[in-house]
């Protein structure tokens, strides 16, 4: 089938200038901080950046470990990692809106933004509750293959991470706006899989790894204002030098 490279929803679509609310998920709120062009491109003119295979080795990563913090959510007991780390009374947050929160395509959590007509939303891996400080704690599933040990500081240095410390700001930005207390760190959930082993025998094993991340989202907002200016202009932003498109 020839690709025309072109949108086709109305709804995916941004004009400039119109009063209704329009979606933006985390992730083409990413395109937006990565490459203002893009972006426009995209949301005004309806021309889709080139498209990835799906990572299915990763989702299905995330997919079970939703299993595993599901048993932990409904029993409301801590997760086998909790007590090596030593994060204090924390357990899978108990919610009915949980399964809502984690569908990026037709649920997620959400935020109307002040001072724009943008509506920013995301579906999350997991939300964690302190039953000492009854604060939510964001965290997020990764997984990766790499000979390099898992550290935190190798992990939040790493230049291809810096999409992931967005994710979680944007993430707490918006359970900050409908209402909950957030905690100010949050965790990355590391899956990093052995690549020293002498044969495969048909199964992968993994180095587990919680990587605490200091939280700061207070330049969400501001952001999604300056996104929303790009938006209802008419005029063709810069690129990014280093965007490979």
């Amino acid at each position: 089938v020839p690709a025309t490279g072109l949108r086709t929803r109305a709804s995916s679509m941004y004009s400039p200038g119109q009063s209704e609310s329009f979606r933006i998920s985390r992730s083409k709120f990413n395109d937006f901080l990565s490459c203002n062009r893009c972006f426009y491109v995209d949301r005004v003119n309806g021309v889709k950046s080139p498209s990835l295979p799906g990572w299915t080795l990763n989702s299905t990563t995330d997919l079970l470990l939703k299993h595993e913090f599901d048993e932990c959510r409904e029993k409301q007991i801590p997760h086998r990692l909790f007590q090596q780390y030593d994060i204090g009374e924390v357990v899978p947050f108990q919610h009915t809106d949980i399964e809502h929160w984690r569908d990026a395509l037709r649920g997620g959590i959400e935020h109307h933004v002040p001072e724009t007509n943008i509506v920013l939303h995301g579906g999350i891996d997991d939300v964690w509750y302190d039953k000492e400080t009854s604060e939510l704690i964001v965290a997020e599933y990764k997984s990766q293959a790499s000979s390099n040990p898992v550290t935190p500081e190798s992990y939040l240095s790493n230049v291809f991470h810096e999409s992931y410390k967005v994710q979680m700001d944007v993430y707490a930005y918006l359970f900050k706006s409908m209402g909950f207390e957030v905690a100010q760190v949050g965790y990355f959930y590391v899956c990093n899989a052995y690549r020293d082993r002498p044969r495969f025998d048909g199964r992968l094993e993994f180095q587990e790894t919680l990587v605490p991340y200091e939280l700061d989202y207070s330049w969400v907002e501001a952001e999604v204002i300056r996104m929303s200016s790009l938006l209802n202009s008419h005029k063709m932003p810069d690129s990014n030098p280093a965007c490979e498109n």
